[in-house]
């Protein structure tokens, strides 16, 4: 077992029993959440929504059908320990389970009916290596494992960008114009493909994805997801 992957299995023992937002002990019956950070979650309830507040901020060639993310991003918010630990401490075990959850929340909303395929944000290969795993892969991988349906690589990042921190929201679309190519899109032709992040600020990441498979797949029907939607107000 590489030494990365060690330290990963220790901590996620020492961690699996603590809320992943306030670190209180979990109790039987809890999952990664304690019941009180679960009831006071700022849920988005985008996916009940024909537009929403995602769509809004993707509007660009490519037409998004649906959109949804479990809670709101704020930066002096808790629960963005959720996205924080997941991406930058080493824990993608959190970004699996919370999709778990999140999935079964919104699976009886019909969210994910006619949903034929799944396709996570890619990362460069070379930043992928260095974190050991793509945080947006795992969440797919959690809603996979609630819908059965299955996860596609299509969506390739040419090269690698700089961070989106600090950025403006011009800058940011200008980071990632571009970014990303869709490998064998004759699979893709004609299908509904869910694209899968694991948080939304400007929407510059996904619009550029998403316009990506437009190009490549003029024929296929677009929706997104995402743990956090970031608040622009």
């Amino acid at each position: 077992m590489k030494i990365s992957a060690w330290i990963r299995s220790v901590v996620s023992v020492v961690f699996t029993d603590r809320c992943a937002v306030c670190g209180r002990t979990l109790i039987d019956g809890e999952q990664l959440l304690c019941l009180h950070c679960n009831v006071a979650m700022p849920r988005t309830r985008y996916h009940l929504s024909s537009f929403n507040h995602l769509h809004e901020r993707l509007v660009g060639n490519a037409r998004v059908e649906r959109a949804a993310a479990w809670f709101y991003y704020k930066r002096e918010s808790p629960y963005t320990n959720l996205i924080l630990q997941a991406k930058y401490f080493d824990r993608p075990e959190i970004a699996h389970e919370a999709a778990l959850i999140y999935a079964r929340e919104i699976l009886s909303d019909k969210f994910f009916d006619g949903i034929d395929m799944l396709l996570p944000i890619p990362m460069h290969s070379f930043k992928e290596l260095k974190r050991g795993y793509n945080q947006a892969e795992m969440i797919a991988r959690g809603v996979s494992k609630v819908t059965g349906i299955p996860i596609g690589d299509n969506i390739v990042a040419k090269s690698g960008h700089k961070t989106q921190t600090r950025r403006g929201a011009y800058d940011r679309y200008v980071n990632v114009a571009d970014l990303f190519d869709v490998e064998n899109a004759n699979e893709l032709a004609g299908k509904h493909l869910l694209v899968i992040d694991d948080v939304v600020t400007t929407g510059s990441t996904l619009l550029s994805a998403c316009e990506a498979l437009r190009r490549s797949v003029p024929d296929s029907v677009i929706s997104v997801l995402a743990l956090g939607s970031a608040t622009l107000d």
